[in-house]
C-alpha cells in the first residue's frame, strides 16, 4: 500500500444519515470530506453514506462509515459486486490484508442482489491513523477495495 492516496471524491455523492432510522440527515458536498474522521466520534448517531463513481469501477454500490457502539472502531459497511465463486479467494485476502487480533469482517453474500455484503473496520487496514480525514479514510478505503478486487480476480 504504497500508493500516495490521490483519488478524488469531488465527484461523490454523500449523505449524512441517523443511525436509528437510517433516514438522511443531510445531503453534504465533497468539502464535508475534510472534516477529521474523528467527526464520526462526536456525532455516534450518525453514519455517513459515499458513492462515487471511483468505488463504481471497482464493483462497490457504495460505502458506508460510521462508529461501532462497542468497540468504538470506525466500521466500514459496503455492498460488492463479485461472483459468489470468488468466496474463498476473498476470504484468504480479508485475512491477510487486515492487521490486529481483532481483525474482524462480516462477508455475506446476498442472493436476492447478487452482492457480498461486507463490514470491516478501518482501524486494521495498512494506513490508517487516528488523525485522519474522512476523505483520507474514503482514499484508504478506496485503496484498500481495488487492491482486494484487484487480487481476488487475479488469483
Amino acid at each position: 500500500m504504497e500508493n500516495k492516496l490521490n483519488s478524488s471524491f469531488t465527484d461523490a455523492y454523500i449523505e449524512r444519515c441517523s443511525k436509528d432510522t437510517e433516514t438522511m440527515i443531510a445531503n453534504e458536498s465533497s468539502i464535508f470530506l475534510n472534516q477529521p474522521i474523528t467527526y464520526l466520534k462526536e456525532h455516534k448517531n450518525e453514519f455517513i453514506y459515499v458513492e462515487s463513481t471511483l468505488f463504481e469501477q471497482i464493483g462497490v454500490e457504495g460505502v458506508s462509515l460510521e462508529v461501532d457502539d462497542v468497540f468504538g472502531t470506525y466500521d466500514v459497511m459496503l455492498g460488492l459486486k463479485l461472483q459468489k465463486k470468488f468466496e474463498k479467494m476473498l476470504k484468504e485476502q480479508l485475512n491477510n490484508s487486515l492487521n490486529g487480533e481483532e481483525a474482524k469482517f462480516d462477508l455475506m453474500f446476498s442472493h436476492d442482489d447478487g452482492l457480498w455484503d461486507l463490514n470491516f473496520a478501518l482501524n486494521y487496514m495498512d494506513g490508517y491513523k487516528e488523525d485522519l480525514s474522512l476523505n483520507e479514510a474514503i482514499q484508504l478505503i478506496h485503496q484498500f477495495l481495488s487492491q482486494l478486487v484487484e487480487t481476488v480476480k487475479v488469483k
